[in-house]
This record gives C-alpha cells, structure tokens and sequence, in this order.
C-alpha cells in the first residue's frame, strides 16, 4: 500500500506525473488485447513526492473469462513482493483502465475507484483512449472521486435526500488531475534524434475522414446518453405518480374508516381497531439518485469531450 488507511492525507495531490515507460505499458497493453475489443485495466505503482504522484512502474491484469478461479489481490501482492525483490518501485498508488472514445464514467469505476482511495487516499484511476490516440494525440487522463461523492459512499445513502444533503451534483463526481508526462534524459536525446532524422510532414489534411468518423462515434454516444437520461427521467416521473396515487388511496381509506367508526357509534357499537396506514400503504421505492447522476456525469463528459474535439 501506498500510505495509511482510513486517514485524511494532509496535503491533496495536485499533480500526477508518469514516466514514459507506464505510458508504453498500457500502450501495449491495449495493443495486445485490442483483437479481443474488451477493456483493459492495471495497476499503478509509485509513491507520493509532497503534493505530486509519481507513477513510475506498473502491470496489467491478466486476460480472464468468468469461468477462471482468478485470485485478484493474490495476484496483485505476488507481483508486487516480485517487483521489490528486484528494486522496483511496488507501491500501490491506483490502477489505469482503457476506453472507447472517452466513455467511462460507470458504476462498476466509481465502485472501484471509491476502494482504492478508500483504502489508500492518494490513489488515481488512469483513463487512457486508444481511438483519440491513435488520431494523432495522446489521451491519458487522471481521475480521483471528489470529496463529497466519498462521503456519499461511506454513509451508502444515494436517495435523493442524501444526494441533496451532500450537495453533491453530476459536476461533482470526478475531479481531474494534472498529468505530465517524464522521461530520462537519454529518452529526450533519442526523441530528438528521432525528430531530426525522420522530421513530420508539414501537409495537412483539412477533411480528414478519420476526424469526422471519430466525430460522428461521439455524437452517436451523445445521442444514447440523451435516450438513458430520457428513459431515467420517465421512471422518476412514474415514481412521483405511483406515490401520488398511492397516497390519494390511502387517504380515501382513511375517509371511509373514519366514516364507517362514526356509523358504529351512531349504533352503538365499538369502533373498528386502529390499524396502521403506513403499513398497508408503503410508498413506492424511487429510483436511486446516483444512476441518475451517473447519466447526467455521462452526457457531461460526452459533451465536453466533443467540444474539446471540435477545437483541436
């Protein structure tokens, strides 16, 4: 591990900086597994220099179908005790994940994401893009829950009294990191050479088809977010009418027992047991509050993406 557990940092990490050789790792990572069309994850080692995390080293999971008895954390510590026998840095700082076109905001990432700093607090989710890359631009961002949102998940209430008492918002979910990237300094001589021998081509293609299909995949997850924030939005309001309902028959239940009491004490006779509305009556559970914002962080995310994509 990488720091304490269940402590408060004393100073919130502010930047992330990678060595070249994790950015090659999960490159090739990708890479191999790109036949299979799955997303691929690893872990992060390194440790924490002040107010900056610095990624130096790490390893992927191993490819696995639900079928295999695959031990993660065993697998995580043996590779891990490996490393240190060999004077490499093996402590645990986060892990990376790829992604399609910048589409991985998820409940299984927040999940996972909330373990890591809930285990240890520096720890970041690398998110790399290998479609946006191999466009020509490296996408290797650093992602970290916000405060709020951990306090959310320690307490496991996401109604929509929770969410509101948190003040937490679909802005509220991740917050982004700088990264910038290192290197050695022989790396930096050999890039240079590399420039100079074989230096890039000053045409431009102003209509690039690969630019507009790129653009035309954001546009279409664009559009799917629209329908799941559609769809969320028509449980909520079956939610509200159910509960509405519900409570319009509970108060004509009400009504009539409170008439049918008054019709037997008109006769004499002893008035009907008090019996508990609430019971017979149970509201509707509504929808959870954080698929919702997870929706809406969706269609942020997709729209700042394409906004960003259109500029560049």
């Amino acid at each position: 591990m990488a720091a304490r557990s269940g402590r408060a940092v004393e100073t919130a990490v502010k930047l992330v900086q990678i060595d070249g050789l994790v950015v090659l790792k999960v490159i090739k990572h990708c890479q191999e597994e790109n036949a299979r069309q799955e997303i691929v994850q690893g872990v992060l080692l390194g440790l924490v220099v002040n107010e900056c995390l610095e990624i130096t080293n790490c390893f992927p999971f191993p490819h696995r179908t639900e079928d295999d008895d695959f031990d993660e954390v065993n697998y995580q510590m043996e590779m891990m005790r490996g490393l240190r026998h060999v004077n490499v840095d093996h402590l645990h700082v986060g892990w990376y994940q790829s992604t399609f076109c910048g589409s991985f905001v998820s409940r299984t990432l927040l999940d996972s994401q909330f373990s890591y700093q809930h285990a240890i607090e520096e720890s970041v989710v690398l998110v790399y893009d290998p479609v946006k890359t191999a466009l020509g631009s490296l996408s290797l961002k650093a992602y970290r829950i916000t405060p709020k949102l951990m306090e959310v998940f320690k307490e496991r209430d996401f109604s929509f009294e929770g969410m509101k008492k948190a003040a937490v918002s679909y802005e509220h979910l991740f917050e982004e990191v700088p990264v910038v990237l290192k290197n050695s300094y022989l790396t930096n001589v050999l890039l240079w050479e590399l420039e100079a021998k074989a230096p890039v081509s000053d045409k431009q293609e102003l209509l690039s088809l690969a630019s507009s299909n790129h653009l035309g995949k954001n546009l279409k997850l664009l559009m799917e977010r629209v329908d799941e924030l559609t769809q969320d939005i028509t449980k909520y309001n079956n939610c509200i009418r159910n509960t509405a309902k519900q409570q319009n028959q509970k108060q004509q239940y009400l009504h009539r027992r409170q008439q049918e009491n008054k019709s037997r004490e008109e006769r004499g006779e002893a008035p009907l047991p008090e019996e508990d509305a609430t019971k017979l009556f149970k509201p509707p559970l509504p929808p959870p509050r954080l698929d919702t914002l997870l929706i809406a962080g969706k269609f942020l995310f997709r729209t700042t993406r394409s906004f960003r994509f259109h500029d560049e």
